[in-house]
């Protein structure tokens, strides 16, 4: 396919991000009032300069783009989505923005999520109703967490990947999460205490499961040629894709029509993600910040996109090679299940500070480019990022 015409002539220039705290005592809006007027101070762009937004939510857990450019101060937006999407959502809400970049709907464009995750509607305690949750719910199939342990033990057993592996995983985010200060899980953690965390749903441990936090983060995407201008070095959109494989779109897990939980978005991604950078591969990474609402996903998200081979991210993981020192540091803010559940915005965001060689104490050594993926189960987003050459 031919390489899309904003790929390399679009940029992130901006980051923002509140407290993440479990209680923000403030409002949903405040939140992403404050990320999104952070995001503008740290590029170094005034409000009058912003004419886009976007964002996402699920279950009315966040408040309208309009609203929040009113708070900034702008009288009128020539581009304005919101999303009806969680995890999927923070690749693709990017790549909506360089789109409208690219296209000369808008200039500079604003990307968000904002929530009050934990004192106020719990994504996974939600009912998720669907065409077929009249066939779910009777099986006591009723949280997202059990949907994706359904996942993540099929990718066991097809894989060889032990409980001991996941908790690598946990392992090394929270390694990372020392050294973050805005990260909501800093305490060390062994493999031994790990395995002796209460199981929520087999197998997963509370550890596994990502730290639901109120807060709000925020990235400002303009053209290439824009950034260059600003206060911060860009972060380049090298390739960006997107997925809805069939099967898709009936149920929160969709496990009536999927041939194979050991696969997940990732690995129907990668191709069109690795074509539309015009002729980078896994191989070219520096560094990997891949969504990982569970531990599981992080491994199925490592091979899916050929980061390693099929069954290999178990030992891969268990072996250093994701922390700091190793071949390719994953999730170096400590992810989701560390810094906290803001949806994988902040999975964009690191990798933007990464690239721009804000990481502080875990800066990534010689960090040019990297993948960011925002994928769960099945459909699925991700970026390739790039510093400008």
């Amino acid at each position: 396919m031919d390489r899309p015409s904003f790929l390399g002539k679009t940029a992130v220039a901006g980051v923002g991000y509140t407290d993440l705290t479990k209680r923000s005592g403030v409002s949903v809006l405040a939140l992403a009032t404050q990320a999104c007027q952070r995001a503008l101070d740290d590029a170094g762009l005034d409000a009058s300069e912003l004419d886009g937004i976007v964002s996402y939510s699920l279950f009315e857990d966040s408040v309208p783009v309009q609203s929040v450019a009113t708070a900034l101060g702008r009288r009128e937006l020539s581009y304005a989505i919101d999303l009806s999407l969680g995890g999927q959502a923070p690749c693709y809400a990017v790549t909506l923005a360089a789109l409208a970049v690219s296209s000369g709907m808008a200039e500079n464009v604003l990307v968000f999520r904002a929530l009050n995750g934990r004192s106020g509607v719990r994504i996974g305690s939600q009912p998720f109703p669907s065409p077929t949750a009249q066939y779910r719910y009777p099986i006591g199939l009723t949280a997202f967490p059990q949907l994706i342990a359904l996942w993540a033990r099929r990718f066991m057993i097809e894989t060889g990947t032990t409980h001991e592996q996941l908790g690598a995983v946990v392992l090394a985010q929270r390694a990372y999460a020392a050294l973050n200060e805005r990260a909501i899980q800093r305490t060390p953690l062994t493999l031994d205490g790990y395995l002796n965390g209460p199981f929520v749903v087999d197998p997963f441990r509370t550890y596994d499961c990502t730290s639901e936090v109120d807060g709000a983060c925020a990235v400002l995407v303009t053209s290439l040629d824009r950034a260059r201008s600003l206060a911060r070095p860009p972060a380049v959109i090298e390739g960006a894709a997107w997925v809805t494989p069939s099967g898709s779109g009936l149920d929160m897990g969709d496990f009536f029509g999927w041939d194979d939980w050991s696969r997940n978005c990732h690995s129907h991604l990668a191709d069109r993600l690795w074509a539309s950078t015009g002729g980078l591969g896994p191989q070219d990474m520096d560094f990997a910040e891949i969504y990982d609402c569970f531990s599981s996903v992080v491994l199925m998200g490592l091979e899916g996109l050929g980061l390693v081979g099929r069954g290999e991210s178990g030992e891969f993981v268990a072996s250093g090679e994701t922390a700091l020192a190793g071949s390719l540091p994953v999730n170096t803010h400590g992810g989701l299940l560390c810094e906290g559940y803001l949806h994988g915005m902040n999975t964009v965001a690191e990798a933007v500070l990464q690239l721009q060689g804000r990481g502080g104490d875990r800066q990534v050594p010689e960090a040019n480019r990297c993948v960011v993926t925002s994928a769960a189960l099945q459909d699925g987003s991700a970026l390739v990022l790039s510093v400008d050459a």
